[in-house]
């Protein structure tokens, strides 16, 4: 039994936590809050009493195995490598960092100490995906390639009053590449690994970061293009395009549904039943990583590459975080 705390006391953690407990391999032991007040609350509802307002000392406590960090993307960095060098192994939710000089040294302190570092892009974990995946030989060859996640954000109203929230705020390493376009774009990588070029466009917010924007990923005879928003819904699916057929997918970081459409046959659900708590599978594949020890696995590569794109992304288009200009601690 993993002995987990977490920190960050949102939405997202209540559902990870609910995953984690259904999956039968996590005891939560702790919650870590800036506010004494609300981890308390937070922590009333799973019935524990260790609560924490300082890292440090949830760091050094030797009851915990695992943390679970759902903090905002520009605190990522510094908090997994805290508990990293204190012996914890993290699963930390996407993107795992602010950028990829950030990545490649968590990569780096995780190895060093032997302890499993892991990105939450659920994506990858699915059982759609995986069908996907199987899938994708019967399209022949890829010709076209749209993975399209635009969500108006809950935030952006807020925004446009003049406010400043976390998920519109450059301070927080935040904006639509880093919060929504991470999930087609992880999802190309995990099909079809690094493109040989990549050219983006974006729309800037006034406070710095991208509102809405468009990346262009080129294979070596086909490509792969991208929308992404935070400021606007889309009612249409994705699509993988074959010479001899199609795969359409909606609601694409969830993969709610699957269908492949043969050049000369009639379309064909392909989905397959998935949990209704879509962070169970990677909450179950962390903990699986944590009980054999693999501390250098497949994951660790997709999210280096993941990081690398998001980057030049943000270069191409001018999206530049605070993170981006201090040398690492």
């Amino acid at each position: 039994m993993i002995k987990l705390a977490i920190i960050g006391t949102n939405w997202i953690t209540d559902k990870f936590i609910a995953a984690a407990l259904q999956s039968q391999q996590y005891q939560l032991v702790a919650v870590y809050s800036r506010s004494l007040d609300k981890g308390r609350l937070f922590a009333q509802k799973y019935h524990i009493d260790s609560v924490y307002t300082d890292l440090d000392e949830l760091a050094k406590n030797p009851q915990i195995d695992a943390i679970y960090i759902a903090s905002p993307n520009s605190l990522h960095f510094n908090q997994a490598k805290l508990m990293l060098e204190n012996g914890k192994d993290v699963i930390c939710e996407k993107p795992l960092t602010s950028n990829l000089k950030q990545t490649q040294a968590l990569i780096e302190i995780a190895i060093n100490h032997q302890q499993v570092l892991f990105e939450a892009l659920k994506t990858y974990y699915l059982p759609n995906y995986q069908q996907i995946r199987n899938y994708l030989p019967k399209l022949g060859k890829i010709h076209k390639v749209l993975l399209n996640y635009c969500q108006y954000s809950s935030r952006y109203p807020s925004y446009l009053k003049g406010e400043n929230p976390n998920t519109f705020n450059p301070l927080f390493s935040n904006g639509s590449i880093m919060d929504i376009g991470v999930y087609p774009l992880n999802f190309a990588i995990g099909l079809w690994g690094k493109p040989t070029t990549i050219s983006a466009t974006a729309s800037l917010l006034e406070s710095g970061v991208d509102g809405h924007g468009s990346v262009i990923m080129e294979y070596e005879d086909f490509e792969v293009i991208i929308w992404h928003s935070k400021v606007s819904n889309s009612y249409i699916p994705s699509e993988i395009q074959g010479q001899d057929g199609a795969l359409i997918i909606n609601q694409l970081s969830i993969c709610q549904q699957v269908s492949y459409q043969p050049r000369q046959a009639e379309l064909q659900d392909i989905s397959v039943p998935q949990n209704s708590n879509d962070m169970f599978y990677e909450a179950n594949h962390f903990a699986q990583l944590c009980q054999q020890r693999q501390i250098e696995h497949n994951g660790l590569s997709n999210s280096l590459t993941a990081a690398e794109l998001l980057t030049t992304i943000r270069q191409q288009t001018g999206v530049i975080f605070p993170a981006d200009q201090f040398d690492l601690p």
